[in-house]
């Protein structure tokens, strides 16, 4: 391999925002070959594949995501320092498991093995189908027995104790057109946005480990113009979650009128708690993971190198010492779980 700063530089300047993953994807694959590993593609979409990859029989997994999120941005190596998208998110995280498999498997230990997935940045849709096949292909499952897998995000090479859960939703708002100079109606938005107030004043719950639970309204959309009443409108919201996605419901449908309806089908899961091995120091984070969709993976660890203030930033960067400092605690994490 080359030297860390410009392999991580090269992956870098291969555009994988979310939905765009194969070309990346298919250059980790051929590295991956090239360094003695066996590796698999799943279809998940047309043109977007989960990787897997593995040295024998995979007791412990090293899992990041192939996808980015916008806009691209080129990369640049200044004084030890990568810069560019997916430096830190995860395309570093990725090469750190890398060079750490290399040196198990090059010391004997071959229990190890990669999974590389679609669409984090969006769904998750990439480790819930890896997910589902792990436990509908009996072919698979001889080849994988995953007791442990580790999530690489940016955590400072510390690891993480848990993170919040998500619940992601719509309202919708249901009036009847008119003109606004008459008392009818009832006016989608007016019902929307009173419905959207209660719920940002309501109490989310609160997890010793992890904090209070939040709510954020992301985005309203509705009407036609300021003359004429609204027929409908549209919010979307996601919830912090510290509670288990059956209370935060319950909450959230106490909190509508008659004119507003909530719909489902968006991501949801409760608080995720992570694997801390004996005496490292560990925190909670308030951002998300593939792991509550990895569930048949054995039980999660999330670590890595950069730092989430710098992820989907204009800035984002990771430094060489960093990623150098990940192989050495994702080795010793390896050896110590097996």
């Amino acid at each position: 391999m080359q030297t860390i700063a410009q392999e991580l530089a090269d992956w870098i300047a291969i555009e994988s925002i979310t939905g765009n993953e194969g070309d990346y994807g298919a250059a980790l694959g051929d590295v991956l070959t090239r360094e003695g590993f066996s590796i698999e593609y799943q279809e998940v979409a047309p043109g977007r594949r989960n990787l897997l990859g593995r040295a024998e029989r995979p007791e412990v997994v090293f899992c990041t995501h192939l996808d980015t999120v916008p806009p691209f941005i080129p990369p640049r190596i200044e004084r030890g320092t990568v810069w560019g998208r997916g430096a830190c998110d995860a395309k570093g995280q990725a090469l750190a498991m890398l060079l750490a498999a290399k040196r198990l498997v090059e010391e004997g230990e071959r229990r190890v093995g990669f999974l590389f997935t679609v669409g984090e940045e969006i769904d998750s849709v990439g480790a819930s189908f890896a997910d589902e096949r792990l436990a509908a292909d009996p072919s698979l499952r001889d080849e994988w027995q995953p007791r442990y897998t580790i999530v690489g995000e940016p955590t400072g090479n510390v690891f993480v104790s848990g993170h919040k859960g998500i619940f992601l939703f719509d309202l919708v708002g249901r009036g009847v057109a008119g003109h606004s100079s008459n008392p009818l109606g009832p006016s989608a938005i007016h019902e929307l946005v009173g419905c959207c107030a209660k719920l940002t004043q309501a109490d989310w719950g609160e997890a010793e480990d992890l904090g209070k639970g939040s709510i954020n309204v992301g985005t309203i959309h509705g009407g036609h113009a300021p003359n004429v009443v609204a027929p409908e409108a549209r919010a979307e919201v996601l919830i912090r979650a510290v509670e288990d996605p059956d209370v935060i419901r319950k909450r959230i449908q106490e909190a509508l009128s008659p004119h507003v309806e909530l719909v489902e089908g968006r991501e949801q899961y409760g608080p995720v708690r992570f694997h801390v091995p004996d005496g490292e120091p560990s925190f909670p984070v308030a951002f998300g993971t593939d792991a509550p969709h990895l569930t048949r993976w054995g039980q999660p660890l999330l670590m890595g190198p950069g730092s989430i203030d710098l992820a989907h930033t204009e800035d984002e960067r990771i430094e060489v010492v960093e990623i150098e400092a990940a192989v050495d605690r994702y080795c010793r994490t390896v050896r110590d779980l097996l």
